[in-house]
C-alpha cells in the first residue's frame, strides 16, 4: 500500500515531495530564510537531496497553487525520544522529528497578505502526515529542536509543543541531541 500525501492539498497550497518535479531544484535555489536561520536554508539547498537519496529524511515543499512559488518547506524523519525515568532507567518513546521547518521569506515579501504560513503548514500538512503514519506504525509524539529564540519558542508553544522539565531537557541535550541541532531547544507534543 502506498500512502499518498498529495490528498492533503488545500485550496491555497499544494504539498510536493522534494523530488516530485524537476523545477523544484530551481525553486529551492531561490528560497530565503530569515536572519538567524541560515542553517535551514543551507540544508534545503545543499543537503536535503543527499538525505533523500540516503533515506535519512523526507523533505516536502508547500507550494502556492496559483503562482507555483515555494511558501514553506519541512523535513520529517523517524526518531526516538530517550528519557531518563529513574536514576538508572531509561525509556524510549517512538516519535517523528520535524527536523527542518522554514517559511520562505521571498514568498512572504511577494505576498504580504498571506499570514500564518508556518501555522497553516503545521495544521494542514505536518500534523496530518504524522497522524497518518501513527495509524500504521508505532509513533506517539512529534518533536523538534527549535532555534533558541523566544519568539520562535512561543510560536511552537502555540502549535502545541512543550518543553520538558529542566532535568529531562538537560538529559536529552547531553545524550541524544544531534550535533546539527546544538544550541537548539527540544520541544515535543503527543499525537
Amino acid at each position: 500500500m502506498i500512502i499518498e500525501f498529495s490528498v492533503l492539498d488545500t485550496q491555497i497550497f499544494s504539498l510536493e515531495h522534494l523530488n516530485d518535479s524537476p523545477e523544484n531544484e530551481k525553486l529551492i535555489s531561490e528560497f530565503k530564510v530569515g536572519n538567524a536561520a541560515d542553517g535551514l536554508e543551507n540544508y534545503l539547498k545543499n543537503t536535503a537531496l543527499k538525505d533523500e537519496e540516503n533515506n535519512f529524511c523526507r523533505t516536502y515543499l508547500v507550494k502556492d497553487k496559483t503562482t507555483g512559488e515555494v511558501a514553506c518547506y519541512f523535513s520529517l524523519r523517524t526518531g526516538l525520544i530517550t528519557m531518563q525515568v529513574y536514576k538508572e532507567a531509561f525509556d524510549s518513546i517512538p516519535a517523528i522529528e520535524l527536523s527542518n521547518f522554514a517559511v520562505n521569506e521571498a514568498y512572504r515579501t511577494n505576498h504580504p497578505e498571506v499570514k500564518g504560513i508556518g501555522a497553516y503548514t503545521f495544521k494542514y500538512f505536518i500534523l496530518p502526515i504524522a497522524r497518518c503514519l501513527a495509524k500504521y506504525i508505532g509513533i506517539s509524539s512529534l518533536y523538534i529542536y527549535a532555534l533558541p529564540e523566544e519568539k520562535l519558542i512561543n510560536h511552537y508553544k502555540k502549535l502545541g509543543f512543550v518543553r520538558l522539565p529542566p532535568k529531562q531537557e538537560k538529559f536529552i541535550q547531553h545524550h541524544v541531541k544531534p550535533k546539527y541541532d546544538e544550541g537548539c531547544i527540544f520541544m515535543v507534543q503527543t499525537l
